[in-house]
């Protein structure tokens, strides 16, 4: 039987004219943070199984690969459970490893420490548009930083990034966990139920208002919770100051330092932000999940109809590790999400070098090919992209491909010096 020659489910082959865009915005995401001061770090894609499965990552560890026990280790007729056999698993995202990496490493790196790091992630999750099993995700992340200075550097940066990058009228989404649980609190629902609260909360740009309160019932909360829960977001939706509102609205419920200091993001980015994008208070922004303390924060762009990356505040996952807390916030890029909308809308790479094609007869050899080739290298040192390649028999097609690639320009190389 023949091997398959496509990708595996959820996994692509990604050809040259994708790959020259995917090569740019790597660029322009590492130049671009690098001025603000982030610093780039690896980790590996393989991490212990505990670790991922820390009930760090919310609904993701259900998506992990796993990886089973090797050699000896590894005895599947004796084993009961899955934990005999599995001690591994390909990362489903880069903050439990960079939280990993921080932990093991924090003695050597400054204080406060600003991560870049660009990698392959893989979730077994249901493919569609936008969405693989395998997929690159871009973070930059501050750790040590307890200050709001952090979301204000994080959301200027990545902003910066995506206005680079072409990316207009898209918006910032900003919320707090602090905020949604105190609003919680509120309106009468116990801490234990927050969480289901907050699924269906999640729900409200797909279900609308009346469509919350009919889940929220039907999960057994009562007629007077879910009223007064509601009613404060058709107050925020009214007021010119959402927050402002809630300052006073919530004071029994949640610490004023708090709301002062959402505020003062909000000020800060407003008054130092580009034209080109909007910065949002949205009181039902919910982000999945469960390791956010504080701040959290979504891209939407337009014309992808959904998230486009997001992140927050996470103080308390360091200490998961070593047993002392350490303030930490972080905002991811979806990478593949925006190389799709930059492909779908016809993105030509800026600045590319000249590229020519020498396209060589077959048959040239020797003196000749060594003539061309050195022809090819002298042409290299003024920056012109140069490829060397064999003639085809169908040579329209052969230019009609590479024309594709960005070759625009053919020199052609025959056995016979009358044709050249």
């Amino acid at each position: 039987m023949a091997l398959s020659k496509k990708p595996t489910t959820g996994m692509k082959d990604i050809l040259p004219e994708e790959m020259q865009i995917r090569d740019y915005v790597i660029s322009v995401i590492k130049d671009t943070y690098g001025k603000f001061g982030f610093t780039s770090i690896e980790t590996p894609c393989v991490e212990n199984i505990a670790n991922l499965s820390s009930k760090q990552g919310g609904d993701n560890e259900k998506l992990i690969f796993k990886i089973l026990k090797r050699g000896e280790k590894l005895n599947v007729e004796a084993a009961t459970t899955e934990e005999e056999v599995v001690d591994s698993g390909l990362r489903y995202d880069l903050t439990v490893p960079l939280v990993r990496f921080y932990s093991n490493n924090a003695a050597q790196l400054p204080s406060p420490f600003k991560a870049l790091q660009i990698g392959n992630v893989w979730r077994a999750d249901r493919p569609q548009r936008g969405r693989y099993r395998q997929f690159t995700q871009c973070d930059i992340d501050i750790l040590g930083e307890p200050s709001n200075l952090a979301e204000i550097e994080l959301i200027l940066a990545t902003t910066t990034t995506l206005t680079k990058l072409g990316f207009k009228n898209f918006q910032i989404r900003i919320n707090d966990r602090r905020i949604l649980k105190a609003m919680a609190a509120y309106a009468g629902f116990e801490e234990s139920s927050y969480d289901s609260v907050f699924i269906t909360l999640d729900k409200m740009d797909k279900i609308g208002l009346d469509g919350v309160k009919a889940e929220l019932l039907q999960n057994g909360y009562t007629e007077e919770q879910c009223e007064k829960y509601l009613e404060l977001f058709i107050a925020i939706e009214k007021e010119e100051n959402g927050v402002a509102y809630l300052v006073n609205k919530l004071a029994d419920y949640l610490d004023g330092e708090v709301m002062a200091s959402f505020q003062e993001i909000l000020d800060s980015v407003q008054a130092t932000k580009a034209d080109s994008f909007e910065l949002v208070f949205d009181p039902t922004l919910v982000r999945g999940m469960s390791y956010y303390t504080g701040t959290i924060f979504e891209i939407a762009i337009p014309e992808f109809g959904g998230s486009c990356g997001g992140g927050g505040r996470y103080d308390k996952m360091v200490g998961k590790f070593t047993g002392n807390d350490v303030p930490a916030c972080g905002f991811s890029i979806g990478f593949e999400r925006i190389v799709l909308l930059l492909l779908e809308s016809g993105f030509q790479v800026p600045t590319k070098p000249k590229q020519v094609a020498y396209l060589i007869e077959k048959g040239v050899s020797g003196e000749e090919l060594c003539k061309i080739i050195a022809q090819a290298q002298e042409a290299r040192k003024d920056g012109t992209q140069v490829l060397v390649a064999r003639m085809n028999k169908n040579k329209k097609f052969q230019k009609e491909q590479l024309n594709k690639e960005g070759y625009e320009d053919f020199v052609e190389f025959y056995k016979d010096p009358l044709k050249n």
